[in-house]
């Protein structure tokens, strides 16, 4: 694929898990491989569409209006590397943590690697620290 097309099959992803959970799930099942990959910082990972599918289907539950916005994004070869911002309302049980009702804003940055058109590996870094921070589980640092 081109870097355009790269490019631009981010972007869809953006739109399609910024309409909501059943709209983010369909696209993965559109666009991502069934054996896909993802690492994250944390050492841990999900493997194939449907362990991909239900972590995604965590960060629904728990933020259902969960809102992805592209600050920076460059392309080598077949790999994607993005900078996103996204926000939500903590509605929902996330990480044992009952509904706060709080809104969060944090960064995220991944790398994808797009093969015919579907993603076959990720690597994600968030901003943990900073999502229990504004939620109140931990304090946030003093200025």
């Amino acid at each position: 694929m081109s870097t355009k097309d790269l490019k631009a099959l981010e972007r869809l992803a953006q739109e399609a898990f910024n309409k909501g959970k059943a709209s983010a799930l369909a696209f993965m099942d559109e666009r991502f491989a069934t054996n896909v990959v993802s690492h994250y910082a944390d050492g841990t990972e999900t493997r194939g569409l449907k362990d991909s599918k239900q972590s995604n289907s965590i960060f629904y539950d728990a933020f259902p209006d969960m809102h992805w916005t592209i600050d920076d994004m460059i392309v080598e070869g077949d790999k994607v590397a993005v900078r996103y911002k996204w926000s939500g309302t903590h509605k929902g049980e996330f990480m044992g943590i009952p509904p706060t009702n709080k809104k969060v804003t944090i960064w995220q940055m991944s790398i994808h690697q797009i093969v015919g058109g579907k993603l076959v590996e990720s690597w994600a870094l968030f901003d943990n620290l900073s999502v229990m921070q504004q939620l109140g589980i931990i304090p946030k640092r003093e200025k």
